[in-house]
């Protein structure tokens, strides 16, 4: 376990991570913490030697972004050495979802970094969730989007991909991943990790009475530029928000939140050796 639930019963959650490694070998780890009397409360940046026992260095909560709750976000150690926090943040009274960017020197000078918006949706599309690298120079960015255009059905989402020179101005490139009529991820796909060679994982449920309760697929890169393709006819897991972290030995370190059955979320990591 890299941590625990907030508390004992339904709606108290950790998970939805995001993490990286920083020049001294050690993994960072942003994540999000819900309780149920403050939904999606905060996002807490910790650090760990191995990945677990995850000691926290920022936590920024809600208010300071004027968001009605927090989901995934998104940690990039750029190339110049700063730390970029991308975090998902819901517009009060509505089911719109903003993507908003924080930046610093150190992960602990986080919670002090000024917020922009770098993904504001619109009024037809929540974007949250997002998945984003940094490779040889260029931002990629997969964002879950949710359509808004029918009332009551806005659980419904795809994934869709960005590029950007910058990592705060964007350029759209499409759905890349969207669900499948009559299986186990017909209400949607979520895209939560994506590797090197364009294997990727994503979150997916079959109806709207499975949202918050997410299983696991695994897709690969497909014909179209930047397309994935679903693998399995079944979900892999139980867990939701599989983020998985290539090492450079060629192992893998794994974090997903993981459902027990008090109705709780734990955030759990694994090493995966090949």
């Amino acid at each position: 376990m890299a941590a625990a639930a907030p508390g004992r019963g339904p709606g108290f959650w950790a998970g939805a991570s995001s993490a990286t490694v920083d020049a001294d070998g050690t993994f960072v780890v942003a994540f999000r913490v819900r309780r149920p009397e403050q939904r999606g409360g905060e996002i807490v940046v910790a650090r760990s030697a191995y990945g677990e026992r995850l000691t926290p260095l920022a936590q920024l909560d809600k208010e300071r972004f004027g968001a009605e709750s927090l989901e995934r976000p998104a940690l990039v150690r750029a190339g110049d050495g700063r730390w970029r926090l991308y975090v998902s943040c819901a517009t009060p009274g509505t089911k719109h979802w903003r993507i908003d960017l924080v930046e610093a020197t150190r992960p602990e000078e986080l919670d002090a970094a000024k917020s922009i918006t770098v993904f504001p949706g619109d009024s037809q599309t929540g974007v949250k969730d997002p998945v984003i690298r940094y490779v040889d120079g260029k931002w990629n960015a997969w964002i879950c989007c949710h359509p808004l255009d029918v009332r009551g059905e806005e659980d419904r989402m795809r994934t869709a991909y960005a590029t950007s020179t910058d990592g705060v101005a964007w350029s759209w490139h499409g759905t890349v991943l969207t669900g499948r009529p009559g299986t186990w991820d017909a209400r949607g796909a979520r895209v939560t990790a994506v590797l090197a060679d364009g294997r990727a994982a994503y979150d997916g449920r079959a109806t709207k009475e499975e949202n918050f309760s997410e299983r696991t697929g695994l897709a690969r890169r497909g014909s179209g530029r930047d397309q994935l393709v679903a693998t399995n006819e079944e979900p892999v897991s139980s867990a939701r928000y599989l983020d998985v972290l290539e090492l450079p030995n060629g192992e893998f370190r794994i974090w997903y939140e993981s459902p027990l059955p008090d109705g709780s979320h734990e955030l759990r990591t694994e090493l995966v050796t090949t």
